[in-house]
């Protein structure tokens, strides 16, 4: 990565203010956490700057409130701060406050060492508008910036982009591994490079698979978005989820597949159930028998072994996005397949994409792959070829500044 990391500055007796991703899921009536991981992902950066005498104040958004105070998104009422403070094994005070002369105080009364978390930054509009009245409120609470919040690099918001404009600003170590395995897997992969890409619509996903073709050696796609490609290729695929517009697109992409050499591999069985559903009545058949009344909801044991195959000889694979319906456990079987065959590898394994994440960490095989991601449209935009705000306007190696 060309950009500037904490390792680049010094923080000793500075106000650090950390953009982290603590957006956790929770239980909607208790509160309770129900995924510390983006917190334990954060870890690294704080621990550093603690031992680097930094005075640290976290930043971060739960949930979405659209710029207004919501009582059950506060940081407090989900006791982020408390569960951070029991992994630092440090105390974490949660503030009431954002910006203002209260944040402020606090902020100043930190000694070296010490960590404190502030509000929701998504209570006040301004900060996805990225008002700069807001970027420079925030910048007030501190002496540098650093921004840990991949998963929030391609929003231009006060906290990721308008701040850099007041503040020197630098990497955190969980940003810096995240552009470092996916510009990696992209501009030098250890090949054969593979990727799987799954999820319900094609039409989200059009720019990752353009951009993915001119590097990949072999494309595999499931589900939801498979069945319009299938259609595109003249198969009927019954009441399964199609985006009829995309169909002109879905061929496109094939003959792009085609002119570049790279295969594109379809489910060749699938899993077809009467109705969406978690109880609905189901069979395997392949692809050229679906029944009109059907539709897809998983791929089959067949198109698991033909993946398996096409992927065992890899060095590299990137996966973004379910094979199938994975929220039901019977139509999860496609991608749990996947993930095994995956976990077997010797090679760089890249997860992307919240549902995919899910189903890995309930797999418990997470500990399997070389990278799991934090940010799933972030990791999507990457792998699209954009330029990510939030790091963009992180300062360059070794001091210039891009916009």
């Amino acid at each position: 990565m060309n950009k500037m990391t904490v390792r680049d500055i010094d923080v000793k007796g500075k106000r650090v203010l950390v953009r982290v991703d603590f957006n956790v899921p929770f239980d909607k009536e208790t509160g309770k956490i129900l995924d510390d991981s983006r917190l334990r992902a954060a870890l690294p950066t704080i621990q550093y700057l603690r031992e680097q005498g930094a005075r640290i104040v976290l930043c971060s958004h739960l949930g979405r409130p659209k710029g207004k105070v919501v009582e059950e998104l506060r940081m407090s009422r989900v006791g982020v701060g408390d569960r951070l403070s029991e992994l630092l094994g440090a105390p974490v005070h949660t503030l009431y406050h954002v910006i203002g002369p209260k944040a402020e105080d606090a902020t100043k009364a930190l000694k070296p060492g010490e960590v404190i978390l502030l509000e929701n930054v998504r209570f006040f509009p301004e900060e996805e508008a990225n008002d700069p009245k807001m970027s420079t409120a925030l910048a007030a609470l501190a002496d540098v910036y650093v921004n840990d919040a991949f998963g929030t690099a391609h929003r231009a918001h006060a906290s990721t982009v308008g701040i850099t404009s007041y503040l020197p600003a630098v990497a955190g170590f969980l940003m810096e591994k995240e552009i470092d395995y996916l510009s990696k897997a992209l501009s030098n992969p250890a090949r054969p490079f593979a990727a799987i890409i799954g999820g319900a619509k094609i039409s989200t996903k059009i720019a990752v698979l353009r951009n993915l073709l001119q590097h990949l050696d072999c494309l595999i796609v499931g589900g939801g978005m498979a069945s319009t490609l299938l259609k595109a290729n003249g198969v009927s695929v019954g009441q399964s989820l199609v985006e009829d517009d995309q169909l002109d697109t879905a061929r496109d992409i094939m003959q792009q597949a085609d002119e570049t050499g790279v295969p594109l591999l379809l489910p060749s069985d699938v899993v077809v159930a009467d109705r969406f559903a978690a109880d609905a009545a189901a069979e395997t058949v392949p692809v050229q028998q679906i029944p009109p009344s059907m539709r897809i909801m998983d791929i089959g044991p067949d198109s698991v072994d033909t993946f398996r195959e096409a992927v065992e000889d890899c060095k590299t694979v990137i996966w973004n996005g379910p094979l199938g319906v994975a929220e039901y456990p019977r139509f999860a079987e496609g991608s749990l397949g996947m993930a095994q065959a995956l976990a077997a590898l010797d090679a760089t394994t890249i997860i992307g994409g919240g549902e995919t994440v899910a189903l890995i960490k309930e797999s418990g095989l997470e500990d399997r792959f070389t990278h799991i991601s934090t940010g799933g449209g972030a990791s999507l935009e990457f792998l699209e070829g954009k330029v990510l705000p939030g790091v963009a306007a992180l300062l360059d190696k070794p001091g210039g500044r891009k916009g």
